[in-house]
């Protein structure tokens, strides 16, 4: 009876970690409601893995920029881009799953080997199609491509359903938010749904006043403290943490501890060239992190602040951007590891690390406002990438980084 007892309760603990290390919130918008009418894929990670980096992989039919985990050896990818314009990421979904494989949590074998072989949509649906069974996921794979196809596909071990983000029937804001369930799974089962509540009305407010864009996304979803289901802004002075002493419980927020990363992938507007896709990324705890553009066409030229290096491959950016997440998180012992110290982060003087991190952000668009405008100009964009004034704007941002950390 013991061991039984002791059985449960081991169980729901580990149940409990996995949801907690594996949920992500994520959203397809279609051109018709961006800035610039190109279609924008973001993914805001959460994993118990909180080392992350970039990686160029040249293994498949594919040239693409992927995220992985900074362990990982290869053959893995939580999010990435292909030199067709094919772009993917993944939620994982608690609502799907119809059988008792053991063996799962295939999501980032899958989007890797669709980031080396596909180069649309119905590619990856005949991809889909020809998995063995069962695929060993329990998943919402989103994907757009340079042929304006954007779409969700709720996939489980045996089947597969499409949303499709196109369809004004299914998305009539033009947008479709997901967290940690599945439209067409098991009603009131998942997870995820207080922070579908937030993004959703995050979402909607912005939509009613002008276009989305990468920098919207980063700015006040990923790095949002806003709580729906309360109806409060920790950044507003009504609701500041900084009334009582300082602490706030990290419950529900869209960037959490457990947050690794976020995503935006820019793609193209039909018909324009495939290579002119940008892979946005905020490495790292986002409110602690800089965004940063990419290109595959620059291959294994990326920034080095974000490529792994070292013994253990790590991220530089993401490793910074962790430290200062613990300064938000400094208890370990009991559920201290639940509360963040949100002074630390934002507060009335404006010293919080988000904060000033806000200040060098600010250049950084700057000078990826006058790079993106001059290559656009000069027609320097796809194949005819000036690769080498890319270079050098990489090397001013990681001057500017590495100082704004450094104050830090």
């Amino acid at each position: 009876m013991k061991k039984s007892v002791f059985t449960v309760v081991l169980t729901i603990i580990f149940a409990s970690f996995y949801v907690y290390a594996t949920a992500c919130t994520s959203a397809i918008i279609t051109g018709k409601v961006t800035a610039n009418g190109k279609p924008l894929l973001w993914k805001h990670r959460d994993t118990g893995q909180e080392q992350n980096r970039i990686e160029y992989f040249t293994t498949g039919k594919y040239t693409f920029l992927g995220v992985a985990d900074a362990p990982s050896k290869g053959g893995v990818a939580w999010a990435g881009t292909n030199s067709t314009g094919f772009a993917i990421m993944n939620t994982a979904s608690y609502n799907l799953k119809d059988d008792d494989v053991k063996e799962m949590d295939k999501e980032g074998k899958v989007m890797y080997r669709a980031l080396e072989i596909c180069a649309n949509l119905a590619d990856f649906e005949v991809f889909l199609d020809t998995l063995t069974r069962p695929m060993g996921v329990e998943a919402n794979f989103g994907v757009i491509d340079a042929l304006g196809g954007a779409a969700y596909y709720e996939v489980n071990n045996h089947s597969w359903v499409k949303i499709d983000v196109n369809d004004p029937s299914v998305a009539p804001g033009g947008y479709l938010v997901y967290t940690n369930f599945s439209y067409t799974g098991r009603i009131n089962e998942g997870m995820g749904y207080m922070r579908y509540q937030t993004a959703t009305a995050l979402f909607q407010k912005q939509a009613a006043l002008s276009g989305f864009t990468p920098r919207w996304i980063f700015e006040e979803v990923s790095r949002s403290f806003y709580h729906a289901f309360l109806g409060m802004d920790l950044k507003d002075p009504v609701y500041s943490p900084e009334k009582a002493n300082g602490w706030f419980l990290d419950q529900d927020f869209i960037p959490r501890r457990s947050s690794a990363c976020s995503i935006v992938i820019e793609g193209v507007e039909k018909g324009e060239d495939p290579l002119n896709t940008i892979m946005w990324v905020v490495m790292g705890y986002p409110p602690a992190g800089v965004s940063i553009p990419l290109w595959v066409q620059m291959g294994k030229k990326q920034p080095d602040l974000l490529l792994g290096q070292g013994e253990h491959n790590r991220s530089p950016l993401c490793e910074w951007a962790v430290e200062l997440k613990y300064r938000a998180f400094p208890v370990t012992r009991g559920n201290g590891s639940k509360y963040m110290y949100f002074k630390e982060i934002y507060n009335a003087k404006g010293t919080g690390f988000m904060q000033q991190l806000a200040l060098v952000e600010n250049q950084l668009y700057d000078k990826y406002g006058m790079l993106i405008s001059f290559l656009e100009k000069e027609g320097l964009t796809g194949k005819k990438l000036d690769k080498k004034r890319v270079s050098q704007m990489y090397e001013e941002i990681s001057d500017m980084i590495q100082r704004a950390y450094g104050k830090l």
